[in-house]
């Protein structure tokens, strides 16, 4: 059995556990995504219910996100959600800069309060390379930055830009 690797990161961000919460992760808010992601986002396709595990979401990036991603398409199945302890879990199914280097991948966010109106996002990374061993320092960077963390900013902006939006 070839060896599992993980990446961790923590972010502060300048809005509220709830309120990215409600945008990012609640899974059954498509429109809330697509319109804080503007121009990052074309499309949220969801199979299932969105909430519960075995759920499959589909994210089809505009042009210049993915270029930046690697990827069109960014495709995901729900492992866990727990909305009370703000944290999701999930395999990557498709998409990214370095999904053709690995045999499985899977994503796990948690959003922690860090004071009034802002938050702490944890992510958490485990994946297992096709031919083994880690990802180069650059692409474990790409994996993190392209994909989770520049969709959180993305959130992030829209949130504080409307502080009346998601409260």
């Amino acid at each position: 059995m070839a060896a599992s690797y993980v990446i961790t990161e923590e972010c502060g961000l300048a809005v509220s556990a709830d309120r990215m919460w409600k945008v990012a992760f609640s899974g059954d808010n498509r429109a809330a995504l697509l319109k804080a992601c503007a121009g990052f986002i074309d499309d949220v396709d969801v199979e299932g219910d969105g909430a519960g595990p075995g759920s499959v979401t589909t994210l089809t990036l505009r042009p210049a996100a993915a270029a930046k991603a690697g990827a069109c398409v960014m495709r995901t199945r729900l492992v866990a959600r727990d909305g009370a302890a703000r944290m999701l879990r999930a395999e990557v199914l498709e998409g990214g800069k370095v999904s053709g280097q690995l045999k499985s991948h899977v994503a796990e966010a948690r959003l922690e309060a860090a004071g009034e109106g802002a938050c702490v996002a944890k992510l958490r990374v485990e994946y297992e390379r096709l031919r083994g061993g880690a990802l180069s320092p650059k692409d474990q960077a790409a994996l993190l930055t392209a994909g989770y963390l520049g969709l959180l900013k993305k959130v992030e902006a829209y949130l504080v830009a409307n502080p009346a939006e998601y409260g």
